[in-house]
């Protein structure tokens, strides 16, 4: 193509081309005319918006006000619902029907207020905590409902309440304003119809978007014409990224789309105002509808302890059993004896007569109340408290890991989030982690490297230290002088510049070779969505430094970064994109003015992986230029093109590079071309169902018998700590598999590079094209490296699970290869390597859908690394849920995108990377950190100590409460089965409330087994919570075996210390009550690893606070045990007794202690040791 130079010449040009547009407008409304109605009669029922008319929009009262409420409750539903939304735990009503069956006179074994106690404070504290969320939100909702915005009334714009908007109405928005409902653009402060918004509240993405008015009603605004029209939109949906409607406006119809739209939350910037018109308002709007939270997850520890809780509940019943069983026995023994046994009696005795009956119902009848009645005296055996308690512990270890400084990222500005707290002793099990490579692995700061053009490299990889582009570029040997202007673009970025490359550029040739370098980089400037940003700064760098000029900084606004690092490239080599409106674009080309219309665009999508966009040249000529992924562009080149071998060459080197590339082509439209495909691809863009596949359709028309111009190799570096991060993870036990949307080249390359893959691994390489090539792949695979099925590997597998890293030995006997990469299908021997298995999204798609997840998940089990290139989104997630269904292993799924999102919700642990492409991932996730190296403290220091604490907790919970049952049961064999209790009743509710919760807490947040230092230095520490050392069977039953003896200890010395004395029952209560709490808060002290200051009060305080307790509710004249403790505390036995049960009850756990640490150590407790010699 001749490029123009002359200003008049452009002018002229464009004149001619607004002619031809009116004509073939004229054209083409006649053929959507006939078209529309089909489009509308497939759209079951379209949302009819009338212009600046509410009241004929909304006639039939089916639009929903512009008023939101993000509150749960109100004043009158508040009690009702949350008491609904509390008992949905099972415990609770486990704990209410206890509460009410003591309430009935034959059970009541506890004062009937003080029963309800325990469960009334947790339903306050719980109802309190809620009530109070939920007031800020009406709060937020009462302040967000009252903004005001203008709105036109009466010909004039007026202030309006956000509340009292509706769809239809006109509302004007100034700069830096929020937007209040969602509206189509109708006009703009620019006359070219463009608007700049942030969709930071929406998507989380800070970067700016662009968004435009319709040339036809932004004219309407600006001459003061009267607002009407008619809008057929989609109804109302949560998808923020597509908008599917038309226009009807002076008898013309057009389509509109997502750029179109603002959305509510969005806040408008670099724009003076926008008008536009309602479509939808209030809680329809799609902000509101994305409103939902992220699908709740739950701990698997906390499941396992629902299996513990199981058991004690089959105690507990045993229990209550044996106590009726006795009871009844009992009875039918002393059945004679009735009438003058105590509390047994029929009758009460009145003046040595025989008076009223006394209640007894019967020997059958108060057996079945005395198993009633030993349900409620071991209540807690169930522990209601574990719940509450589990709550404040996890609040505080997500405090201490948001304070970390070891994970705050200085250069976003972002420190470690915590977004979940019902799952943080997960982070200690974790065996495989899903990562993104782009911007997760990698920076996602993309640098243009290198290019092929025509057939010839060009570029090289050493970054120059500064490209402004202040000056001129000199070049050996040096160009003609670039045309005056050249110098005033300025640039705020980095790349290297081909010489050679520039000088071809700068060539005053016809030549093809010459033609194709110069529509390469018109079409990187031109085939995007960058926004550019200019802004007016000075300048002493001109190569004579004689004056200061002004110069025009750019900056570069896009939604992808590859996109604007391709823009910046073309800038760099002289192509500066500096304007772009909804109609043209204008791009500086070596100092002169380029003007294009861009008649359409399709933008980049996962189907056909590549972008294109229609242009008319002042010439009146029209291209269409494309770029692409080399699978999607490959099949769509002239057949004869010949350069297409070279550039194939080049792209298998950037991607060996691990540069991601794309391709670049291009091809000139006829008229008839042109027309044909004006028509179908406004059909298309006005149609309300389907519009999506009928652009892929339209797209297909132009994007064929292209001509192939060149490939683009782009840098993106590794973060910082990515390959000390991985290599920590594998010796830690836990697998890697990369999901990433990057070629297969790309992925290997950046996978060796973060050693993710070494040179010793073989790897497996599975690229099928159909069902049947990946059942053969698969198989040949697994019949070479003697995989077995998972149901037949734990029997016939020759091969052995390695316990350190867990990945699957080939058996020794295996043949051995001299090469290290292996395509399946290809005869070759085996070798005794670890294995990498790579494959390609394209695969994936009929594995997954079909019957061969199986035969997939046996190979990927039995490999090091899997690596998964040019995966779709939900593909990612399909592969996470192949190993969540398949094993019991825990799964976390980091990523930084919008394409990561569906994996990181599918994991059992989702991580968000604060990272360049927005917030979506964070938003969605469970954790949220700045940089991946950070996931190598998160799960071996903070991952490996909430583990180890949460299992501790929860083991001594059960033994706290059941210490306490047993002495509890152990007294009612003694007393006749009575269910009666020597312990007060606030001494029984208190025990798991005030005298023994805190110490529990404390250590459950503070308490650390080994340094942060030692668990980093020796990654292979983790494996403690793979194999579930904190927190198994084997420790439950240890533990309840423990709890029995402590519990006879507990009971049977006072008994035996004062089998001789006159010592009354409360007297004898008080002593448990106050024996139980120094025994249990010993045994924790026994187990705590780090003493602090906090540890110390919590511990010792908790005795102190007991018998302060003690004393006061022994002060009271009114309770049955008024004065014990004074007479007890004077007494050496008392204390005896104490010191007798402590030292009884412990001795045998710290024997088996010492036993096992001497001749079993774990690893933890040697190098615990090995800490302690250091220090």
């Amino acid at each position: 193509m001749e490029l123009q130079q002359n200003s008049t010449a452009f002018e002229i040009s464009r004149a001619s081309t607004q002619v031809q547009d009116k004509l073939n407008k004229s054209q083409r409304s006649r053929h959507k005319s006939m078209q529309f109605e089909d489009n509308l009669s497939h759209e079951e029922n379209p949302r009819l918006i009338y212009l600046n008319d509410p009241r004929k929009t909304n006639d039939k009262y089916e639009f929903t006000g512009n008023e939101i409420r993000t509150s749960k409750y109100t004043f009158i539903n508040f009690l009702p619902k949350n008491l609904f939304i509390q008992f949905h735990r099972v415990a609770y009503l486990y704990f209410l029907a206890i509460a009410a069956l003591n309430q009935l006179p034959p059970l009541a074994v506890f004062g009937r207020t003080v029963s309800l106690f325990p469960l009334l404070f947790v339903l306050c504290v719980t109802a309190i905590k809620d009530g109070y969320e939920d007031w800020r939100r009406h709060r937020s909702d009462l302040k967000e409902n009252n903004r005001e915005a203008l709105v036109l009334q009466s010909g004039k714009f007026r202030l309006k309440k956000w509340k009292n908007i509706r769809a239809g109405e006109v509302v004007k928005i100034c700069a830096d304003e929020s937007i209040p409902c969602d509206m189509v653009l109708l006009g703009t402060s620019d006359p070219s119809g463009i608007a700049y918004i942030q969709t930071m509240n929406l998507d989380g993405e800070s970067n700016l978007k662009t968004r435009y008015a319709r040339q036809e009603t932004t004219s309407m605004l600006f001459e003061g014409e009267t607002i009407s029209g008619l809008i057929r939109c989609e109804q109302p949906n949560r998808n923020i990224y597509e908008f599917t409607a038309n226009m009807e406006f002076k008898g013309h119809r057009f389509p509109l789309s997502q750029s179109n739209i603002i959305l509510r939350g969005c806040q408008l910037k670099n724009t003076e105002w926008v008008v536009g018109v309602v479509v939808y308002a209030g809680q329809e709007t799609k902000a509101m509808l994305n409103s939902a939270v992220s699908p709740s997850k739950r701990s698997r520890l906390e499941s396992y302890m629902n299996r513990e809780t199981l058991w004690l509940s089959i105690f507990l019943f045993i229990m209550c059993l044996v106590v009726a069983f006795g009871m009844g026995l009992w009875l039918q023994r002393h059945k004679d004896q009735l009438d003058t046994l105590p509390y047994y009696r029929k009758s009460f005795f009145e003046k040595g007569r025989l008076g009223r009956p006394y209640k007894f119902y019967g020997i059958g009848m108060e057996t079945f109340f005395s198993f009633l009645s030993s349900i409620i005296v071991f209540q807690i055996m169930i522990p209601i408290s574990l719940y509450i308690t589990m709550e404040l512990v996890r609040l505080g270890q997500s405090y201490f890991m948001i304070g970390d400084k070891h994970m705050y990222d200085c250069s976003s500005d972002s420190r470690f989030q915590c977004r979940s707290l019902n799952i943080n002793e997960d982070l200690g099990q974790i065996r495989y982690v899903f990562s993104d490579k782009t911007g997760t692995l990698t920076e996602n700061k993309m640098e243009f490297r290198i290019a092929s053009v025509y057939g010839k490299n060009y570029g090289s990889f050493v970054p120059m230290a500064d490209t402004l582009q202040d000056t001129p570029i000199a070049v050996a040997p040096p160009p003609p002088p670039p045309p005056v202007g050249r110098g005033r673009w300025k640039l705020k970025s980095e790349i290297s510049i081909d010489s050679e490359l520039m000088e071809l550029l700068h060539k005053d040739l016809a030549r093809d070779e010459r033609i194709a370098a110069h529509e390469f980089f018109l079409t990187l400037a031109a085939c995007n969505t960058v926004i550019p940003i200019l802004t007016l700064s000075t300048s002493s760098s001109c190569a004579n430094s004689k004056l200061h000029e002004d110069v025009e900084a750019i900056d570069y606004q896009g939604e992808s970064p590859d996109e604007q690092a391709l823009v910046v490239a073309a800038s760099t080599y002289g192509y500066t994109l500096f304007e772009r409106t909804s109609g043209h674009i204008v791009i500086d080309v070596n100092g002169g003015k380029l003007r294009l219309d861009v008649l359409g665009l399709h933008e980049f999508d996962s189907v056909r992986k590549r972008m294109s966009v229609v242009i008319r040249f002042p010439n009146n000529s029209v291209k269409v230029l494309v770029k692409g992924a080399d699978t999607s562009m490959f099949s769509i080149l002239k057949e004869d093109d010949h350069i297409r071998h070279a550039t194939q060459n080049h792209l298998n080197e950037y991607s060996s590079e691990g540069l991601r590339t794309l391709v670049v082509a291009a091809r000139d439209l006829t008229n008839e071309e042109l027309e044909e495909w004006q028509c179908m691809y406004e059909d298309a863009s006005t149609s309300l169902t389907d519009r999506s596949i009928k652009l892929r359709q339209t797209a297909a028309l132009i994007e064929g018998n292209l001509r192939l111009l060149g490939a683009t190799g782009i840098e993106d570096k590794l973060q910082e700590g990515v390959p000390e991060a991985i290599e920590s993870l594998r010796q830690a036990g836990i697998k890697i598999w990369v999901l990433t949307g990057d070629k297969q080249e790309t992925a290997i390359s950046i996978g060796l590079s973060c050693k993710l893959l070494t040179p010793d691994m073989q790897q497996i390489i599975i690229n099928g094209n159909s069902e049947d090539a990946c059942r053969s792949l698969l198989s040949d695979a697994k019949a070479k490296y003697g995989v077995k099925s998972a149901n037949c590997r734990n029997g016939n597998l020759k091969g052995k699970k390695n316990a350190e890293t867990d990945y699957l030995e080939i058996p020794g006997d295996a043949k051995l290869s001299n090469v290290t990469q292996w395509h399946a299908g290809k005869e070759e021997g085996t070798m005794s390597a670890p294995l990498a298995l790579i494959i390609d999204g394209n695969s994936l798609v009929y594995i997954l859908e079909k019957d061969l997840e199986s035969e997939l998940f046996d190979l990927a089990t039995s490999c090091r690394v899997v690596l998964c290139c040019r995966v779709a989104p939900l593909q990612k997630a399909g592969i996470v849920n192949l190993i969540k269904n398949r094993t019991d292993d825990m799964t976390l799924a980091i990523g930084d995108g919008a394409n990561d999102v569906s994996m990181i919700q599918m994991a059992d642990v989702g991580v968000g990377i604060c990272g360049q492409e927005g917030r979506q991932a964070v938003m969605a996730s469970d954790f949220a950190m700045g940089q991946f190296q950070f996931l190598k403290r998160l799960l071996l220091v903070h991952g490996h100590w909430n583990y180890q604490r949460v299992g501790y907790l929860v083991l001594y919970n059960f033994y706290r409460n059941a210490v306490f049952v047993l002495m509890l049961f152990w007294y009612i064999l003694c007393t006749a089965f009575s269910t009666t209790s020597a312990l007060t009743d606030w001494s029984s509710v208190f025990y798991s409330v005030i005298y023994t919760s805190v110490p529990t807490i404390v250590v459950g947040i503070l308490d650390k087994d080994l340094s942060h230092r030692t668990l980093l230095q020796y990654p292979k520490l983790y494996g403690a919570g793979h194999r579930h050392e904190s927190y198994n069977m084997y420790l439950f039953w240890i533990t309840m075996i423990d709890t029995l003896w402590q519990s006879l200890a507990l009971f049977y010395v006072p008994l035996f210390t004062y089998r001789d004395s006159t010592i009354d029952i409360w007297s004898m209560g008080s002593l448990w009550t106050v024996a139980v709490v120094i025994l249990v808060n010993m045994h924790l002290a026994m187990d705590i690893q780090r003493w602090v200051l906090f540890t110390h009060v919590a511990i010792w305080g908790s005795i102190i606070i007991t018998y302060a307790c003690v004393v006061v509710l022994d002060s009271i004249p009114m309770f049955p045990n008024y004065g014990t403790i004074f007479h007890l505390a004077k007494s050496p036995t008392y204390w005896l007794s104490i010191f007798l049960i402590t030292i009884l009850a412990l001795l045998p756990r710290f024997i088996f202690k010492v036993i096992h640490q001497t001749f079993w150590p774990s690893d933890i407790q040697i190098a615990r040791e090995a800490e302690k010699l250091r220090n």
